[in-house]
């Protein structure tokens, strides 16, 4: 059975939620091993504040990186079917033929590093047309009174239905944008994504799909 994606418990878990919000996206609940979900845990928010507090500037990128080699090497070791690759700079991009555009019609999962007022994970699932479907761990709802105007925006929609897959359909345009506004990656030298594929349900690049599962 698969699990529901879960939302972050503070301000600053981000990115040990998204990532195992990959796992579970991937794999059954009966697949996942305590290993996995230790040492996502152990390894994230790693980043200091400008105070020196650990954990209260989130996860840096090079955790975000060990964890996808970690994962690799995990996989390997114990015949899971995990794979992941670590993307930065340039590479992190959303057009036709892609990486992390061809992730998402073979099947796969990316957290993505993008903005929502400050640095911040989600989990890509699933491509339509000009729009990605992506779960955002930052809980909100959206007939809030107080809900931010950015939310209201054309390029964003609330996905209230889809507790394993989705909660936010947003514009590529948007996302691909070189600016820090709600749910835009950024100046490319800032960018980062780790794609997560289980190999089992992998789709190979002759049988993808382009919509949302």
């Amino acid at each position: 059975m698969k699990n529901l994606l879960n939302y972050q418990s503070s301000e600053y878990d981000c990115g040990p939620v998204s990532l195992t919000n990959a796992i579970r996206y991937l794999f059954e609940r009966e697949m996942i091993y305590p290993d996995i979900i230790k040492y996502i845990m152990l390894y994230c928010l790693d980043s200091y504040n400008e105070e020196g507090e650990v954990g209260k500037r989130g996860t840096s990128a090079s955790a975000m990186m060990f964890l996808s080699n970690w994962l690799n090497q995990f996989g390997q070791m114990k015949n899971f079917p995990i794979s992941c690759e670590f993307l930065s700079g340039e590479e992190v991009y959303l057009a036709q033929n892609s990486k992390i555009i061809g992730a998402l019609q073979q099947g796969g999962a990316v957290v993505l590093r993008l903005f929502l007022d400050v640095g911040h994970y989600v989990l890509l699932t699933g491509v339509k047309e000009e729009k990605v479907y992506l779960f955002d761990p930052y809980y909100e709802e959206p007939d809030d009174p107080n809900l931010d105007k950015e939310y209201l925006s054309g390029d964003i929609t609330f996905i209230t239905d889809q507790p394993k897959y989705a909660n936010r359909a947003v514009s590529i345009q948007r996302l691909n944008r070189l600016t820090e506004g709600y749910y835009e990656m950024g100046p490319y030298d800032i960018r980062e994504a780790v794609i997560l594929y289980n190999r089992d349900t992998r789709l190979s690049p002759e049988r993808t799909i382009d919509y949302f599962i």
